[in-house]
């Protein structure tokens, strides 16, 4: 029996009926369907014409480039086109033998959520901060079924049970910012599956997630799936996910169908320009660009940032006085240095301590070590030289969407270290941010827009562009291309190493994404539960990974051949977090040099990380 049927859920595999009929049978069906929306030059289509079948336990997957029209296509068979900027201008859309094109808002919310749901691109942005995880999910439970109160908690807990939450009674208690993001995504799984609904739209689901957590995510989709029957439209920019789930593929560009196909004739034999050049521009790992003159550049430098002995700490506290009982060791005693010139890439799962180490950096946390930029050191640094540092270390941040403000124009977002920093003129300031929009592939009428105006993937691009304008000596880049379509990163990675090349810049490369670390490294630092279990040249980790983390982690990389999919792991509950009590010191790991620059922390068993 499938883990689903054991938790209550309807097991499709082993019911004994005719499961082949069943995943023939045509759930959701879109004939020209059109989305118009507003701008500056008055209303374009943004989807125009399309038409598709999904069928019952299918799996179809949209890509195509950020604004190619697949988000705006999931919203308006979710009839949650944001209004009045986008109105669906044409189309039939049926769902079984019901029409719900142009379908009022109350009918709509009785059929949203119970016969079609979505999981959306950014959970941290889709779950309510101030509510706990069961509120959300028993207030969705409600809204649909006439149950109690406590009906609805079993009901809950359940769902949380079926996407393998461990301790999943506890966890209703707990509010969204106290989940790891990969955590956060399957509770938005399973709020989008608590009612069993006929289809599933899940868009850009694994974007922000580390390979492993994302293969164990895609594994749990397709086991409720296939337990539950359900069909899925699945919106990704990643062509690996693509050829690991996909049962057929809808190419887009520019709102329009390109091309359609089965997984497999598609990605052996595109039929387009457009997807043969979608498929070319796909990361791989082993195809990176020789990295020697950089690395030989670097090395003849001074550092442009050193790290000694970084360690942060955040106090968990309780009791009725609020007195601190233990302490969550988030970074411990990690060490690395950058020279100009010079790429570090910073891997390991969500939870491990990257993004934590990176705004260390930036200033946004309080820490112990030593931090060096330039010669020095920003420990104690009144508010001028502090002021002056961050204009030589700029950050871009995971999640666009919340790192800009949405009253403000993304041209005056983008120019506003311009004007703190008080660099040129006005007009040199306007110049300059009309050739950063130009540098990071948005057009120039694009700086008069609001971020709401973008998807995700042009908003990640102008938090590049904001970064860039100081010209800093180092650029911490948090995931900064995790939410681009792959012809737009590999353009923002050549951006990349173009004005590395030109400036000398150092950038501490935080991704999930081991293919785009492979293509854009000098070296790598693994981190695992705080601390950095392996740092190497790039050629020596991806062809020698020694500590067992690391072997898991390019294992879990997936390939964007359909014809080699993997058997995807199982979530199986979470490590003991890196909480400990008050006093407790973690007994030290030097790292051992096992090759001239390769150094490793001792291990005789691999360990498997927590999210």
């Amino acid at each position: 029996m499938s883990s689903t049927a054991a938790a209550g859920w309807p097991d499709i595999e082993n019911a004994g009926g005719p499961v082949g009929r069943a995943a023939a049978e045509t759930i959701l069906s879109v004939r020209g369907l059109t989305v118009e929306a507003g701008s500056a030059r008055g209303r374009r289509a943004v989807v125009s014409d399309l038409s598709f079948d999904l069928r019952r336990g299918e799996t179809l997957c949209l890509a195509g480039e950020s604004g190619s029209g697949k988000s705006m296509t999931a919203l308006a068979l979710m009839g949650l086109l944001p209004k009045p900027g986008a109105r669906l201008a044409g189309g039939s859309i049926r769902l079984g033998d019901m029409e719900i094109a142009g379908l009022g808002e109350r009918p709509m919310r009785e059929i949203r959520g119970d016969r079609i749901a979505m999981i959306f691109q950014e959970p941290m942005t889709s779950l309510n901060p101030v509510l706990t995880i069961g509120r959300q999910l028993t207030e969705a439970i409600r809204a649909h079924r006439p149950v109690g109160a406590g009906e609805a908690d079993r009901m809950a807990i359940e769902a949380l049970d079926a996407v393998r939450i461990p301790d999943a009674r506890a966890r209703m208690g707990q509010h969204p910012h106290e989940l790891s993001g990969g955590q956060r995504q399957r509770v938005m799984i399973a709020m989008a599956l608590a009612l069993k609904p006929d289809v599933l739209l899940a868009d850009e689901p694994t974007t922000a997630l580390d390979v492993t957590v994302q293969a164990q995510v895609l594994g749990l989709l397709k086991d409720l799936q296939r337990d539950l029957g359900t069909a899925v439209m699945l919106i990704t920019h990643d062509m690996g996910v693509v050829a690991e789930m996909a049962d057929r593929v809808i190419v887009m560009r520019s709102g329009l169908k390109v091309e359609e196909g089965e997984t497999a004739p598609l990605f052996a034999a595109p039929q387009s320009d457009y997807a043969r050049a979608l498929l070319a521009a796909v990361p791989r790992i082993g195809s990176g660009p020789g990295r020697a003159a950089s690395r030989d550049m670097a090395a003849s430098r001074p550092a442009a940032l050193e790290v000694e002995n970084l360690v942060v700490r955040f106090p968990v506290r309780g009791g009725f006085f609020g007195r601190v009982k233990a302490n969550v060791h988030a970074v411990e005693g990690a060490s690395f240095q950058i020279r100009p010139g010079e790429t570090l890439s910073l891997v390991g799962e969500s939870g491990c301590g990257k993004s934590t180490t990176a705004k260390a950096l930036a200033g946004l946390l309080p820490y112990r070590g030593d931090i060096v930029v330039g010669g020095r050191n920003i420990g104690g640094l009144d508010r001028a030289g502090a002021k002056a540092v961050r204009r030589a270390v700029q950050m871009v941040f995971q999640d666009p969407y919340a790192s800009l403000d949405p009253r403000m124009a993304v041209g005056d977002l983008v120019r506003e270290p311009l004007d703190i920093h008080d660099v040129g003129t006005p007009a040199e300031r306007r110049d300059a941010v009309a050739q950063l929009f130009d540098r990071v592939g948005l057009p120039a009428d694009a700086i008069a827009r609001y971020p709401h105006e973008f998807s995700g993937g042009q908003r990640q691009r102008i938090s590049i562009a904001r970064a860039l304008a100081l010209r800093p000596s180092v650029i911490v880049a948090d995931e900064s291309v995790s939410a681009l379509d792959v012809s737009i990163q590999a353009k923002v990675l050549e951006l990349l190493r173009e004005l590395q090349a030109e400036f000398g810049i150092a950038y501490l490369f935080i991704s999930h994404d081991m293919a785009v670390v492979e293509n854009i490294s000098d070296r790598v630092a693994v981190m695992y539960a705080g601390r950095i279990v392996e740092t190497a040249t790039r050629d020596q980790l991806f062809s020698n990974p020694r500590h067992p983390y690391t072997q898991r982690l390019i294992d879990a990389v997936p390939v964007p051949d359909p014809t080699r999919r993997r058997m995807l792991p199982r979530i199986e509950g979470d490590l003991p977090s890196n909480t400990h009590p008050v006093g407790y010191a973690p007994a030290a790991a030097p790292l051992r040099e096992v090759e001239p620059g390769h150094w490793v922390e001792p291990t005789t068993e691999a360990k498997r990380p927590a999210e």
